[in-house]
């Protein structure tokens, strides 16, 4: 392990360094770089071990994170657009106020993880779970949650423009949403807001209250 004092948490950890030579050198000048945010943009760090590190506002453009383990990391107000976190392991991760867009987090663990506030642009977290996980005030706009499984996450003003199917789990899912959202059934493909989106959430184990729009929003 490779640890350093750091700027939130005062912990700056690599529990295990990546197979990419390039992506290693980075990681390893980070530890020793002070307060400086890790710049990892476009960098392969499959195999890091990244869990329980200070990573605000960390640079991961387009960066490969497939599988990667991310455990109870600080990435508050990092910049993950375009990033491939396929399987990633982000469980009990602090991700507020984090840029996500078009990313893809499918099959990754947000279990219990804050996503307060996260900004989500065309993610594809198809069979992701956020079990558990915070939403609120989150902007998903045209994120994908085809089987994903929301149980018992919180949800407060959340912009909740996603794509859903029979196999999303939303069994305790709570809180406040605007909608409209995408709903697959069958071959089927519907727009659905309002009471509507309201029903459909709560007939599946929700508790869910559809706002009105804002003045002005989506016009």
């Amino acid at each position: 392990m490779i640890r350093l004092s750091g700027t939130r948490s005062g912990e700056r950890s690599v529990k295990t360094l990546p197979a990419d030579a390039q992506a290693t050198a980075v990681l390893i000048e980070w530890t020793a770089s002070g307060d400086s945010p890790l710049n990892a943009a476009g960098l392969d760090l499959r195999g890091a071990d990244l869990s329980d590190a200070d990573l605000t506002e960390g640079l991961f453009t387009e960066s490969v994170l497939r599988d990667i383990n991310l455990f109870g990391s600080d990435l508050y107000r990092s910049h993950l657009e375009g990033g491939e976190l396929e399987g990633a392991n982000l469980s009990g991760a602090t991700l507020v106020k984090a840029v996500l867009d078009e990313s893809s987090l499918t099959g990754a663990n947000l279990d219990r993880a804050d996503l307060g506030s996260v900004e989500a642009w065309a993610v594809d977290a198809r069979g992701a779970s956020f079990r558990s996980a915070k939403l609120d005030g989150a902007g998903l706009l045209d994120v994908k949650l085809q089987g994903a499984d929301l149980s018992n996450a919180s949800v407060q003003r959340t912009s909740f423009q996603v794509f859903m199917d029979e196999q999303t789990t939303v069994l305790g899912l709570t809180g406040t949403v605007f909608s409209p959202a995408h709903v697959t059934e069958g071959s089927e493909l519907r727009v659905i807001t309002g009471a509507d989106l309201e029903a459909w959430l709560n007939s599946r184990g929700a508790h869910v209250q559809v706002l009105p729009p804002l003045r002005g929003y989506g016009q």
